[in-house]
């Protein structure tokens, strides 16, 4: 019981992850650059990079700026403005920027 319960619970999300659209992220994101970089890269010091962070981190992050239960100056401010399909999108493009990393020797 308990499996069928999981596997129902990872089928309903999973459903909700592909229902986001990256390219209306894309588009949204540009909202975000001055300080994060359309590339996800950030463009400040205070700022987070969010390239290729997981989509459901992401969307959890900005769901908490929007209901307050994470503080901010400006991203409080921001996400209020958000719709949960504006999360997802901007979500789903922020994870779909591939990085690289490259160790030192």
């Amino acid at each position: 019981m308990l499996m069928a319960w999981l596997v129902l619970l990872a089928l309903l999300f999973t459903a909700e992850v592909r229902a986001a659209d990256a390219g209306a992220g894309r588009a949204k994101a540009k909202m975000c650059a001055a300080c994060h970089g359309l590339d996800g890269l950030s463009k400040v010091a205070d700022a987070p990079n969010l390239a290729g962070n997981g989509e459901l981190y992401l969307a959890r992050q900005l769901q908490a700026f929007r209901s307050g239960e994470r503080k901010h100056p400006q991203m409080s401010v921001i996400a209020a403005g958000l719709s949960d399909d504006d999360i997802a999108n901007l979500a789903a493009w922020y994870s779909a920027i591939k990085v690289s990393v490259e160790l030192p020797q």
